[in-house]
């Protein structure tokens, strides 16, 4: 056998054929398995083993970013270096989605214990903090809110009081998905409001042709027609009516509207969560991480505090995106824009009426949706008023500790109120067939049951923010946080406005390419501990950052919204990097604003906290210590 494979290979590549060499042949369309080693057939081989891997690339990273990362604890055996690997493992990890994000998250239960950082007892603890409460609590109210259709209900009326004229649309669209989003999950509230958008243009698009044609549907019009047809002739003869070209650009511009309207829904719902402590996931991944690495902060950051510093901005930029994207999908024609013209009031009834059909299909207000009501604007009121910090609070003043501090937190109002919906009725009075047994009476179920919050709990959040606030402790125990303090020292000759633009830009980049629970996760123990360093204030850097990882939109994979309105159909990529990429800086630019002026008496920014010190002597010292920052 050897021998003839030797006598084969001094053949000419073209004319041998046997058996040995099957391994090098390729299938023919005669079905021959032999012929020579074409570079058709190598091309062919390459991309097969290219896509072989390209399907393969997640076990591949995997498995071997482990490896690859070995060298850091290996060479370098302090703790330093063994937090430092785990840090940079499940952050590649994260940018990659190679495995599931709350699979990574649950990385330093394995990694902490082993190196010797942390007992894994204590790694657990991190998993379901107070922060982790609120989240799970204040998700159920939500998921109440949802179940009964409130938001929908809301959405509708708010919709019918401010009308339908085009930019009034636009706005109107911004301000209930932003309100909505405050309270309920961004995915689910972009879910819901882009259905209600689009039922709304697709009958202004009906009734505008109706118009167009001669029926007596008037509707609102986004160009005026032309006042008379006119008759065009091209060069070779052939007649074009004016009319069509107007059709084809009243077509165009409906198309403009439309994607403006589509990313009015996804921009805002992304804004809107920036508003409250619960609205966002980052937002309570700074509360946790702040009392994680600050635990002497007196709940410096709570709901009333959070919504004093972040309502305004939210204000100011959900304004400041409704202008711009009125700018680039409506054009500068504002009187237009705002309906002002002749017959404006009969034109705008049909989109009127689809809203108002829709609002009516609800019905009546149930015993449920009342109870709903009732409860969250209780909610709301009770975390308004636990701790505020100008005024004495119900928390500070009837469950003091021996510091005069709440013992009962955000988190605890919020499961308070989720456990009286799983008591009360949705139904008054109280009995119902039972369906499975006929003749049978049984009582109604419950505002809120466990089957409903299963399904819609995102469980996989909840690790994730344990898995983050494990890796803020491990930096701590471990001195990783000090050592990288010690780094950033040079920083402190840069201005403080300048360092808060500057991260808050790599931030929003970091962003569009990542999850933002992820992205926050990740940069705020840094930041942490480079303020310390540089003796600022830490959350002088860790608010705005924490908003800028809210400043999404240039990409449909940056976050879910985006995602839903860009499947949903009618944009590019191009479309939404356009109108995304200026969104970005604007919020820069209003967090900016916030971070250097009222968000400095509410959080006293213009010093350095006595719970923040790392280093008391330094600080105490520093001249840093009384500047305000910004100037």
């Amino acid at each position: 056998m050897v021998n003839t494979q030797l006598a084969l290979y001094k053949l000419p590549r073209a004319t041998y054929c046997s058996q040995p060499l099957r391994a090098f042949s390729f299938a023919t369309p005669g079905g021959s398995r032999c012929g020579s080693l074409s570079p058709d057939w190598l091309v062919g081989t390459m991309a097969t083993c290219w896509q072989g891997l390209w399907a393969y690339r997640f076990y591949l990273i995997a498995l071997c970013l482990p490896i690859f990362l070995l060298p850091l604890p290996i060479i370098v055996q302090t703790k330093e270096a063994y937090c430092a690997y785990s840090i940079i493992l499940m952050a590649l990890l994260w940018c990659t989605e190679a495995l599931p994000l709350a699979v990574t998250a649950l990385f330093p239960i394995i990694l902490f214990p082993l190196m010797g950082i942390m007992d894994a007892s204590e790694v657990c603890v991190e998993y379901f903090k107070d922060t982790n409460i609120l989240f799970f609590g204040g998700l159920m109210v939500a998921i109440a809110v949802e179940h009964w259709n409130l938001h929908k209900r809301i959405a509708l009326r708010v919709l019918l009081i401010i009308g339908v004229r085009p930019a009034l649309l636009l706005l109107g669209f911004m301000l209930v998905t932003a309100f909505l989003s405050m309270w309920i999950s961004n995915t689910a509230t972009t879910a819901m409001m882009l259905p209600i958008g689009h039922a709304v243009l697709e009958q202004l698009q009906g009734s505008q042709k109706d118009v167009e044609e001669g029926t007596d549907n008037p509707a609102f019009e986004l160009q005026e027609a032309s006042p008379q047809k006119e008759v065009t002739k091209l060069d070779n003869g052939q007649a074009v009516s004016a009319s069509s070209e107007s059709r084809a650009q009243k077509t165009q511009d409906h198309l403009r509207f439309s994607q403006g309207l589509s990313l009015c829904i996804c921009y805002s719902a992304s804004i809107g969560g920036i508003a409250t402590l619960t609205g966002t996931t980052p937002n309570l991944v700074l509360q946790g991480q702040v009392n994680s690495l600050f635990p002497q902060n007196g709940n410096v950051v709570n709901f009333a505090s959070w919504f004093g510093f972040a309502f305004p901005t939210m204000i100011i930029l959900l304004l400041l995106a409704w202008i711009w994207l009125q700018v680039l999908f409506l054009g500068f024609n504002f009187r237009k824009n705002f309906g002002f013209g002749e017959g404006e009031e009969e034109r705008k009834q049909a989109a009127f009426q689809v809203i108002k059909t829709q609002h009516k299909l609800l019905g009546p207000m149930s015993f449920a949706e009342i109870t709903v009501t009732v409860l969250f604007i209780i909610l709301v009121v009770l975390w308004f008023t636990r701790e505020p910090g100008f005024f004495p609070g119900w928390g500070d003043t009837l469950f003091a500790n021996e510091n005069g501090q709440s013992m009962a937190s955000d988190g605890t109002v919020a499961i308070f109120i989720s456990l009286i919906m799983f008591i009360m009725p949705s139904k008054i009075p109280g009995l119902i067939q039972d369906p499975k047994k006929p003749g049978k009476l049984k009582a109604p179920p419950a505002i809120l049951t466990w089957k409903t919050v299963n399904d819609k709990m995102p469980w996989n959040i909840v690790i994730l923010l344990g898995g983050g606030f494990a890796l803020a402790k491990g930096s701590e125990r471990s001195g990783l946080s000090e050592w990288l303090g010690d780094k950033l020292t040079p920083l402190e000759s840069i201005p403080p406005a300048a360092t808060a633009v500057i991260l808050c830009l790599l931030i929003a980049v970091f962003t569009e390419c990542t999850s933002n629970v992820a992205t926050t996760t990740l940069f705020l123990p840094i930041l942490a501990s480079m303020a310390q360093a540089i003796c600022l204030h830490p959350l002088y850097v860790m608010l705005p950052c924490t908003l800028a990882a809210s400043l999404a939109f240039m990409l449909p994979v940056a976050t879910p919204p985006n995602a839903i309105v860009f499947s949903f159909g009618g944009l590019k990529v191009s479309d939404m990097a356009r109108a995304g990429f200026l969104l970005n800086i604007i919020g820069v630019l209003a967090i900016t604003l916030s971070i250097n002026s009222w968000s400095i008496p509410i959080f006293h920014l213009d010093t350095f906290p006595s719970w923040a010190h790392s280093n008391t002597s330094q600080c105490l010292l520093s001249p840093s210590n009384s500047t305000v920052p910004g100037l």
